[in-house]
């Protein structure tokens, strides 16, 4: 943990002092007290906000990752694959295309919610119905392809704007290019959804030892399945309100935790958190670095290998 930190702490520093204005720790100290103007500017205007969305982005879609993965027992699930993540780009689009999104700044991350758990009430059927997680991967892969086909129907069918035209396209791709105190804002309820999950180490522990043992220990199954999948649509549809479609993040880092600490999810929750926020962080920087790559392309570069690894390593 005190590593994790301590690399966070530095990805933090960094993203704050990287850009077109380099920054050292000297100035972005004074930067935060208003001590140099220029730096505040740059910090309070443009990368303090961006820097928190992507933490909160990150901790968001890493945290439902480890949810998804303990629900049905198999590391290789998560918010992405089983089509939350694009449910909730889905309702976004929609909402830009039909122009909603100019009544309110709400109805996007309002429309990015019902999206999401549509798509969840879709791999929640058929979880009901006793599917093996290498069939509900399979419906994962439909399902995005579906949800793929309603934002290509609004884009060819709706009559937009370039400005609207632009926000779909961001919403595909995913990214955090001039993010501010208003999407912070948007973001924010994913620390109650943190906190609300804090409690269920220890349970989802007991649930990985299967339904009826976790039942037979005194955990209510039925209730306790039913928070996770709420907190896990919750969480993956505000980082998607925010961010657009941010690929592998839910998969890659719960993942590659449980392989350094273990499967106690009373330590995988609290470092899901800060991993993801230092994964998103890292990505960030190096799209920014590397010719202002979005973060969806950098996630994915990274994630789409590792996932085809643990295919291969899987029996």
């Amino acid at each position: 943990m005190p590593v994790t930190l301590a690399g966070f702490v530095a990805l933090v520093i960094l993203s704050l002092g990287v850009g077109d204005l380099w920054l050292g720790p000297v100035r972005i100290w004074d930067g935060l007290w208003r001590n140099d103007e220029l730096a505040s500017v740059v910090i309070y205007k443009l990368r303090l906000p961006r820097m928190l969305v992507a933490c909160l982005v990150g901790a968001s879609l890493s945290s439902a990752g480890l949810v998804m993965q303990a629900y049905f027992r198999n590391s290789l699930a998560s918010p992405g694959l089983l089509g939350v993540s694009s449910g909730g780009a889905a309702g976004a689009v929609v909402a830009i295309g039909a122009g909603w999104a100019m009544h309110s700044l709400l109805v996007v991350p309002a429309m990015a919610v019902v999206g999401a758990f549509v798509a969840t009430g879709a791999v929640l059927v058929l979880a009901r119905s006793g599917a093996s997680t290498e069939r509900l991967l399979l419906a994962g892969v439909a399902l995005n392809a579906l949800l793929g086909a309603v934002t290509s129907y609004v884009l060819s069918n709706f009559t937009l704007s370039y400005e609207r035209n632009a926000q779909i396209i961001f919403w595909l791709m995913g990214g955090l290019e001039d993010r501010t105190w208003e999407h912070v804002l948007i973001a924010s309820p994913a620390v109650i959804g943190a906190a609300l999950l804090w409690p269920l180490g220890r349970p989802m522990d007991l649930l990985s030892l299967g339904a009826a043992e976790a039942q037979s220990l005194g955990v209510n199954v039925r209730g306790l399945r039913r928070r996770m999948l709420i907190l896990a649509t919750v969480l993956t549809a505000l980082a998607t309100a925010v961010a657009g479609t941010v690929g592998f993040v839910g998969l890659v880092v719960p993942h590659l935790l449980r392989l350094l600490v273990g499967p106690d999810h009373r330590r995988l929750v609290p470092l899901s958190l800060v991993g993801g926020a230092a994964f998103v962080l890292a990505c960030d920087l190096i799209g920014h670095t590397a010719g202002n790559l979005r973060l969806g392309i950098v996630t994915s570069l990274i994630g789409g290998p590792f996932f085809l690894w643990l295919l291969r390593k899987k029996p």
